[in-house]
């Protein structure tokens, strides 16, 4: 498993997100609070926008440890952004290099995974099957996150008008369906755990997902206000007067301890997060459907 955390609203500082909270992702890099195994140590990687610059995403990968490495403690107070993805690593089965690293990137787009697709290694060539040869080019690492990825691209080219919140909601359910459908047909029982995160920029779609209900899922929340601020390591977003959002977080584990602050996203559910940083629950209804009829 590995740890995350994704904004977008009004512009702030990389290093105001990354290392000043009392629960910062630098932190949770050594020692992350709300998951069995603590260590988040197999490298990192930062994705940020600058729109005056172009709509592609800027990225930067490292196989250190995030606690470590002082290029990130370099660039992070010189880079401010409107949108931003952080993710630290936890490898499961595949080796620890950059090709490995989230965030991925495809185009406009960056996508982030903390869970575990389990039984990869017994579909991964099935996953791979159907896809258009630009996508599949665009694999240069072995996890199941990158391969997933994929499938949410191939889902996306198939979407009409595919740049609104709800054909991107869509494609990354129909790719966790995929994954289920072809676990179905060669019968592979192992559970899938995936909280996955996606941005072109403009939007945020993330998911909170887990095959078997019986089982624990991964933590997921979000947060909202009007900006957001970090004093003396207390990350809040403050209110505004006309209850306008300004700035929206979507984080593995909350950032500090003020419980109001942090919305839980309910297991099966996407959270998507508009251009005008309206912030939208759905049930994941396509994933029910799969499992009720397999």
């Amino acid at each position: 498993m590995c740890r995350f955390v994704a904004y977008i609203g009004k512009p702030i500082m990389m290093y105001d997100l990354l290392f000043k909270p009392k629960n910062s992702l630098i932190k949770q890099s050594v020692k992350a609070s709300e998951m069995e195994e603590p260590l988040n140590g197999d490298g990192f990687g930062v994705g940020w926008y600058t729109p005056e610059a172009n709509d592609m995403p800027g990225r930067f990968l490292s196989v250190r440890p995030a606690w470590n490495d002082r290029n990130l403690q370099y660039i992070a107070p010189k880079i401010t952004s409107d949108c931003m993805f952080a993710h630290v690593r936890a490898a499961t089965d595949s080796p620890v290099n950059e090709l490995n690293c989230h965030p991925f990137h495809y185009g406009q787009y960056l996508f982030m995974h903390n869970g575990d697709i389990e039984g990869f290694q017994k579909i991964k060539r099935e996953m791979v099957r159907h896809l258009p040869d630009n996508i599949y080019a665009n694999i240069e690492g072995l996890t199941d996150s990158e391969h997933l990825f994929a499938l949410f691209l191939h889902q996306l080219e198939k979407q009409r008008a595919k740049q609104l919140p709800i054909k991107i909601a869509n494609a990354l359910e129909d790719a966790i369906v995929e994954v289920e459908q072809i676990k179905a047909r060669l019968k592979v029982k192992e559970p899938s755990y995936i909280n996955a995160c996606v941005t072109n920029g403009d939007i945020i779609v993330a998911v909170r997902y887990v095959s078997d209900l019986s089982l624990p899922a991964s933590t997921l929340y979000y947060s909202e206000g009007a900006v957001y601020s970090c004093e003396k390591g207390i990350c809040r977003m403050k209110k505004s007067k006309n209850n306008k959002d300004n700035a929206v977080l979507i984080v593995s584990e909350k950032l500090s301890n003020k419980r109001s602050d942090w919305h839980e996203i309910p297991v099966n559910h996407i959270v998507t997060v508009d251009k005008n940083l309206e912030v939208n629950l759905s049930v994941c209804e396509r994933t029910l459907k799969t499992r009720a009829s397999s």
